[in-house]
């Protein structure tokens, strides 16, 4: 299998349909997805199998025991990492190819080394309702990685 042009990483995602859906949008992209242990969920579980209906066989699938396993698994990947926490807002962000769009879990975002360990690589989507605390996780993964594809041009024939 070529390498993806772009790759979704979720650290200790928690609720399985948002994991279906996105590993629905990462088949339909050649899009590859990264899962994080722990998981909220079993991988057989109804619920991921149902959101990602007859997608998921297809799915370009790789998992990791910790955080330090996949930096180790993907040396020098270029890495950026999503929270409402980010000064920088997507649009402004640096899609190269091969880069790492990496998402934390549904209840508390990435892991709370992350945001000093990483701060130079953060990005936001902004919002401006009055109340929000943050948007679905398979929401932002969808609003980055299209934002990715459309910076690198990558488009798709659209059938009549």
């Amino acid at each position: 299998m070529a390498e993806p042009l772009f790759h979704i990483v979720l650290v200790h995602p928690e609720i399985p349909q948002n994991t279906g859906g996105i590993g629905r949008l990462c088949v339909s992209t050649d899009t590859r997805l990264h899962l994080i242990e722990p998981l909220g969920f079993s991988l057989e579980d109804k619920f991921v199998r149902r959101a990602g209906l007859d997608y998921w066989p297809h799915l370009d699938l790789r998992r990791y025991a910790d955080w330090e396993t996949f930096l180790e698994q993907n040396p020098g990947a270029p890495l950026l990492f999503f929270s409402t926490r980010g000064r920088r807002a997507y649009w402004d962000c640096d899609y190269r190819p091969g880069t790492f769009l990496v998402f934390g879990s549904e209840s508390s975002g990435l892991p709370p080394e992350f945001y000093e360990r990483y701060r130079g690589e953060l990005c936001t989507i902004p919002m401006s309702g009055t109340f929000h605390r943050s948007l679905n996780l398979a929401n932002s993964a969808a609003i980055a990685l299209y934002e990715a594809l459309r910076v690198n041009r990558k488009l798709w024939e659209c059938a009549p």
